[in-house]
């Protein structure tokens, strides 16, 4: 549109139209008035009523639309009747229009204040559903409201979360962009630019724009643009193009023929509306001829534009030449003959007939015949159409046509996909469709396979960050949108078992991460078993011991009556072989999985075989005292230690052990446990052991009974003997007292399994000492030194041999 300022000083010129002519929006106008004609031809709908129209060009420019909506609410006269009232009834009862969300609002403040109902097909704005600013406005075109959360759910869809933003810097563009970056930010989206331009602005603004893009690390780009200033934005990309983007569009601009020659959009994917057949409508297209052209101007400028020559007289500069009637339009490829993607055009003739039925309601009686009857004397009220509007439900060729309470009709929309035809020609082409009627998550259907910008069918990745595999988690960036991050390993015991996750969490206690740190697997159980290595060793040393003790009692008892076994007190020698047999045995009880029976057995029989064989080795050693004090003259200590005494004490001091065990066992004895604390990543059965002063009693009177044996066996170590059992009584109680006081820190400091294992090692170690020390070296005399297994070598009366 043309427009200049004024000084004021003279009347203003009228304002004008510039450019070129859209054809489109010219098939959009023809289509309105097929659609009257067909109404005016109907016996059906308003039999007998004839409807009129006025079609104005508003060069989509806002001054241009108030001034026609001026027009139609007071007439053409360009002066102001004084003497007249200013509520007469307005010179229109209806309006079909605007296409664009702009005008169509300045059109509507002003006429909706007639209540003159505007019914638009190509205004899209969803601040038009505002019943309390445009009471007046219907469409038959869904609410860009609908459209925005339909893009957002696109481009969710296919795992983009980082995208591109343009608009048109009007109101159909900040409303509808308004609307998709409120959906995209719901569902995750991150938009790492939103830049707006509008046709009229400098070149400067638009190359700015056009450099975002270029520059930008997003290869998806939404496009809620009107069809111009996609149109100049495309030919500025085309100088330099960008790397490949896939541009997701609006309906405004995706379903646009004139688009098509812009192979940088090729793979562009778009909601539009769904594609219709108008009977007969391309017939009337066609049907122009010289006169028919020239009787109407924009007809006349069409052809004119369309044809390269002239049909007004006087007029040049369009073409050189005359059109002289040989101009065939069947063969002219223009939008305004391409009704082979009928769209915004059924939108048109759907608002043409709903404004028909609105009226025949008013002025006629249909009848049981299916005729009807209609009073064409009628005078019809624009306030009456608006309240009839407001209720129609009908369809036309199968379109349903109805409002909601906001005047908008239910969003159906295609999806539509730019494609490679034949001879390299770029095709619309359905592949889904979309219903915002239907539950959420079911919305689409796709039918067909996408090509996308690069020409395959493999859906491109625009993100700002690598998607995080399990066992990861999202770091947002410092300063970034929360699509921008880091994938963070999740830290020891935690795991996250999908994509994307923004947390870790712990598995169970008995639980532990995978290698994968993705999945809670079941921690493995230890425990000191018989079929490991270690367990294998000391369950064979223990069983080795055992043997070694049956051995050696053997040996002890075919040799009864020779003086070394009677010398050396046979009878707690055999019982001292039999308490060291179930100390090495007692130690396979601490081999296995831990159950209460063998918690609670292996501490006790480990204490009570204990004490017995001590209290053996102390009953010797006092014996020993006891034998050469009484060779003392006038000494009678053999009476006070004789056999029954030494049973008595050995009982006695094993009775006590008893005593505590069973005490220990009565109150709070041993348990299994599952300890989850010594390992993070494993579980140790181990036996607790219930009462800590129960189990330290046990040991303590088992280290008080050695120590009073070593420090007796100290005290008989020099006595005259040839073969002095009190010498090797104290070595053997040196071991034993030496394994088991390392054993307390070595107790308390190893983990898991390796406790049991110190445990076994030290009732080995003390067993093996004992019987090593005390009855290996009489064994070796028996088999191997028999010449000194006799009472003179015992009594030192041997002669020793000569050097």
């Amino acid at each position: 549109m043309y427009s200049k300022d004024e000084s004021y000083t003279v009347q203003p010129q009228s304002l004008e139209c510039t450019g070129s002519l859209d054809s489109r929006e010219l098939r959009f106008s023809r289509a309105m008035v097929f659609a009257i004609e067909e109404i005016n031809n109907s016996t059906v709908l308003l039999p007998g009523v004839t409807l009129g129209y006025r079609i104005h060009d508003s060069c989509a420019s806002v001054p241009m639309a108030v001034k026609v909506a001026f027009q139609f609410a007071n007439g053409l006269d360009p002066v102001f009747k004084t003497n007249e009232n200013c509520s007469r009834t307005s010179t229109v009862t209806a309006i079909v229009g605007e296409s664009g969300s702009t005008p169509s609002m300045s059109m509507s403040r002003i006429t909706g204040l007639f209540k003159i109902p505007q019914v638009s097909h190509f205004a899209t704005c969803a601040c038009l559903s505002d019943k309390k600013q445009y009471p007046a406005f219907f469409r038959t075109i869904p609410s860009d409201q609908f459209q925005a959360a339909a893009l957002a759910r696109l481009v969710k869809f296919y795992g983009w979360t980082w995208i591109g933003a343009i608009r048109s810097d009007s109101d159909y563009g900040n409303s509808g962009m308004g609307a998709f970056l409120r959906a995209a930010k719901e569902e995750g989206i991150c938009v790492e630019y939103s830049v707006a331009f509008y046709r009229t602005q400098p070149i400067s603004k638009l190359r700015q724009v056009a450099n975002v893009i270029r520059s930008s690390t997003a290869r998806v780009v939404v496009a809620f643009l009107a069809s111009g200033d996609m149109r100049i934005l495309l030919e500025e990309l085309e100088r330099e193009r960008p790397p490949p983007l896939q541009w997701i569009g609006s309906e405004s601009w995706v379903t646009d023929p004139d688009m098509l020659r812009f192979s940088v959009c090729a793979g562009a994917v778009g909601f539009a509306i769904p594609r219709s057949v108008i009977p007969g409508l391309r017939d009337f297209l066609l049907d122009l001829s010289p006169a028919k052209v020239a009787a109407v101007p924009l007809l006349t400028e069409f052809w004119e534009t369309a044809f390269n020559c002239h049909l007004r007289e006087g007029v040049s500069g369009v073409g050189e030449k005359e059109c002289d009637g040989s101009e065939d339009i069947a063969q002219l490829q223009s939008p305004y003959t391409d009704t082979s993607q009928l769209r915004v055009t059924n939108m048109v003739y759907k608002a043409v007939y709903a404004i028909a039925h609105a009226i025949h309601r008013l002025i006629c009686e249909d009848r049981a015949n299916g005729t009807a009857r209609c009073d064409k004397h009628s005078s019809v009220q624009p306030e009456q159409v608006l309240e009839s509007l407001k209720s129609i439900n009908f369809s036309q060729n199968g379109y349903p046509v109805v409002f909601d309470t906001n005047g908008d009709p239910v969003a159906v929309y295609e999806l539509v996909n730019w494609q490679m035809g034949e001879k390299d020609h770029i095709e619309f082409v359905t592949v889904g469709h979309y219903d915002a009627s239907v539950p959420a998550g079911q919305e689409f259907s796709m039918t067909k396979d996408i090509l996308w910008a690069d020409g395959g069918t493999e859906v491109p990745v625009s993100v700002c960050s690598e998607r995080c595999p399990p066992g990861t988690r999202k770091a947002v960036q410092k300063g970034k949108p929360l699509c921008c991050y880091d994938c963070l390993p999740c830290a020891e015991g935690e795991i996250s078992n999908h994509t994307d996750s923004s947390n870790c969490w712990s598995c169970s206690s008995e639980f532990w991460p995978g290698p994968g740190r993705d999945v809670c697997l079941p921690k493995p159980v230890e425990f000191l078993s018989f079929h490991e290595v270690l367990g294998v060793i000391l369950a064979t040393c223990s069983v080795g011991g055992a043997c070694l003790a049956i051995v050696m009692a053997t040996v002890f008892y075919r040799n009864r009556a020779t003086p070394i076994v009677r010398a050396n007190n046979s009878e707690l020698s055999f019982l001292l072989l039999f308490s060291l047999t179930l100390c090495f045995l007692c130690s396979l009880t601490f081999i296995g999985r831990p159950s209460e029976w063998s918690c609670m057995l292996r501490h006790t029989a480990f204490g009570i075989t204990f004490v017995l064989c001590i209290s053996c080795v102390l009953g010797k050693t006092i014996v020993v005292l006891m034998a050469f004090r009484a060779t003392l003259p006038g000494s009678d200590a053999m009476k006070w230690f004789g056999p029954p005494q030494q049973r008595l004490a050995v009982v006695s001091f094993t009775f006590i052990q008893a005593l505590i065990c069973t005490l220990w066992l009565a109150l709070k004895p041993p348990f299994p446990i599952k300890n989850l604390t010594t390992f993070k990543e494993k579980i140790i059965l181990e036996c607790a052991l219930g009462s800590a002063v129960g189990f330290w009693a046990v040991l303590g009177y088992i280290g008080l009974l050695a120590l009073l044996c070593f420090v007796l066996a100290i005290l008989a170590r020099k006595l005259p003997d040839n073969f002095n059992e009190a010498k090797f009584i104290t070595f053997s109680m040196l071991i034993f007292c030496a394994v088991w006081i390392t054993f307390i820190p070595a107790y308390v400091s190893s983990p898991g399994k390796f406790t049991v294992a110190v445990e076994i090692f030290a009732i080995l170690a003390s067993s093996f000492g004992l019987i090593l020390c005390i009855f290996a070296p009489k064994c070796f005399i028996i088999i191997f030194q028999p010449e000194k297994n006799t009472k003179k070598h015992l009594m030192g009366k041997v002669p020793s041999k000569a050097l």
